[in-house]
């Protein structure tokens, strides 16, 4: 799977854990510098609190379109360090 915003691919991985509807990538299979720590923060009731990235890709940024969970419940321990995309950005089979 390829996460692609901007014409550029941002994550590529063929391990990726599907929850929702949503991939989530392999921490270590980002492209960490189009990846920039953001303030926000949001809880989901069964896989815990929220962090998200602001992506920035040729000058170019995308608030808050990805986001990981640094600590997860044990419900969702499938999905730590991983991170899932949206706003735009595409998740398409490699």
């Amino acid at each position: 799977m390829k996460a692609i915003w901007n014409n550029q691919i941002l994550a590529e991985s063929d391990n990726t854990v599907v929850i929702e509807n949503n991939h989530y990538f392999p921490h270590d299979s980002i492209k960490k510098d189009f990846f920039k720590s953001s303030n926000t923060h949001t809880n989901c009731p069964w896989k815990g609190e929220a962090s998200y990235y602001t992506l920035e890709v040729d000058g170019k940024q995308n608030v808050d379109a990805a986001w990981f969970y640094p600590e997860v419940s044990s419900l969702a321990k499938g999905i730590k360090n991983h991170v899932a995309f949206w706003k735009g950005v595409e998740v398409v089979k490699d």
